[in-house]
C-alpha cells in the first residue's frame, strides 16, 4: 500500500572529500531496511532548521562537527510504509573522522563507481548527479571563430572541464558536424562528455553524451528525449521552465542570466538571492548561468546550485 501522508522531512549529508569519495552508511539491524546502504542523515525534529538537522545528525552518526555545508538538492520518495522529502546537504569541511556511533557500517565511495548494493532507491538519482562535474562549459565558435574556440576547448579540458555543450545555432549544418566531431575526438582522452543543443539526429549521427533543450523546446515538449541519447538538460530562466524540466525528469538544468552578460548588456539579471529563491527545494541538479567565471563557483555552491555554467568564462584568452 502507497502512502499519501505529509511527506516527513529528512536531512541527508553528501560528506565529500577533495577527490570527490563520498560517504556511504549501511543501515544496522533492527531497522527498516536494515542492510541498505545511503547517505547518511536523519529526521528533521519540530521548528528545527534544516542546517541545525544536517549538523545535529552528523554528530549523533558519526561525531563530526560540520563547518561548512551547502544545500543541494531535495527529493521526494514514496516508499511503502512512508513518503519521505529528503533536503540533500553537500558537507564541504568538518572536524573530526568519521566513526560509527550507530552500528552502522561505512564506507567511501566514488561517483560512477559504487561498489557496494543495495542502496535504498530513492538514492539513485543522487547518484547520478554526483557524476556531472561543478563546471558546465558552452562553446561559441560561431563568434570566436574556429582556431580560438579550439584552444578554450583544449585549455578547458587540460583544466579539468569535464562536460561541454556545442551551442552553435548560427553555424551551418555541415561545419557544425565537423566542429561537433572534432570536439568529440578532443573530449574522449579525457573522459569528458560532450551534449549537443536541441538535436537528436545530430546525436545519434555524431554519438555525443547528450542534447540540451531550449526554452522553447523545453515548454513545447511533454515528453523527455529517449534516453538512448544520453543526459538530457535544459535552458530554464523562471519558475515555470524550472517546473517544467522537473516534469520532464531532465537531468539536469541551466539558470539564469544570474549576472549581466556580455551578450545581453543591460539585461535583467537574476541576482544570487532570486537564483537561490527560485532554487529553492528544487529536485534537479542547477548550474548558475549568466557572467560566470571560475570564481563564481563557491558563491553558486553556497546559494545552493550544483555548479556554474560558463561560456566566455571557459579560458583566460579568447
Amino acid at each position: 500500500m502507497t502512502s499519501t501522508a505529509t511527506p516527513i522531512e529528512v536531512v541527508a549529508a553528501v560528506i565529500l572529500q577533495p577527490d570527490g569519495r563520498f560517504l556511504l552508511t549501511r543501515r544496522p539491524q533492527g531497522k527498516i531496511y536494515s542492510g541498505y546502504w545511503e547517505f547518511p542523515g536523519g529526521k528533521v525534529e519540530p521548528g528545527e532548521s534544516l542546517h541545525h538537522a544536517i549538523a545535529r545528525e552528523l554528530w549523533e552518526e558519526l561525531g563530526i562537527h560540520v563547518r561548512q555545508d551547502y544545500p543541494w538538492i531535495t527529493r521526494t520518495f514514496t516508499y511503502a510504509h512512508a513518503t519521505v522529502r529528503l533536503h540533500f546537504f553537500r558537507i564541504i569541511t568538518w572536524k573530526n573522522q568519521p566513526i560509527a556511533l550507530e552500528q552502522q557500517e561505512l564506507i567511501w565511495q566514488q561517483p560512477g563507481h559504487i561498489t557496494v548494493s543495495p542502496i535504498l532507491p530513492a538514492n539513485d538519482p543522487i547518484l547520478q548527479a554526483l557524476r556531472l562535474p561543478p563546471v558546465y562549459a558552452i562553446t561559441h565558435a560561431f563568434e570566436t571563430g574556429l582556431e580560438s574556440a579550439y584552444r578554450q576547448i583544449e585549455w578547458g579540458l587540460k583544466n579539468g572541464i569535464r562536460l561541454w555543450q556545442i551551442r552553435e545555432k548560427q553555424m551551418p549544418v555541415a561545419r557544425l558536424q565537423d566542429f561537433t566531431e572534432k570536439v568529440l575526438r578532443m573530449a574522449r582522452p579525457y573522459d569528458a562528455r560532450v551534449l549537443i543543443n536541441d538535436s537528436e539526429v545530430m546525436a545519434q549521427k555524431l554519438g555525443t553524451d547528450g542534447i540540451h533543450l531550449t526554452t522553447a523546446r523545453l515548454l513545447s515538449t511533454s515528453q523527455r528525449p529517449d534516453k538512448k541519447y544520453g543526459l538530457c538538460s535544459a535552458s530554464c530562466h523562471n519558475i515555470e521552465e524550472l517546473a517544467a524540466a522537473e516534469a520532464l525528469e531532465l537531468d539536469f538544468v541551466v539558470l539564469g542570466p544570474v549576472q549581466p552578460t556580455q551578450s545581453h548588456p543591460g539585461g535583467a539579471a537574476l541576482g544570487w538571492n532570486r537564483f537561490a529563491t527560485l532554487i529553492r527545494d528544487y529536485p534537479l541538479p542547477v548550474y548558475a548561468l549568466g557572467g560566470m567565471c571560475t570564481e563564481d563557483l563557491e558563491i553558486a555552491q553556497e546559494m545552493g546550485a550544483h555548479g556554474i555554467a560558463m561560456i566566455r568564462g571557459i579560458a583566460p584568452f579568447e
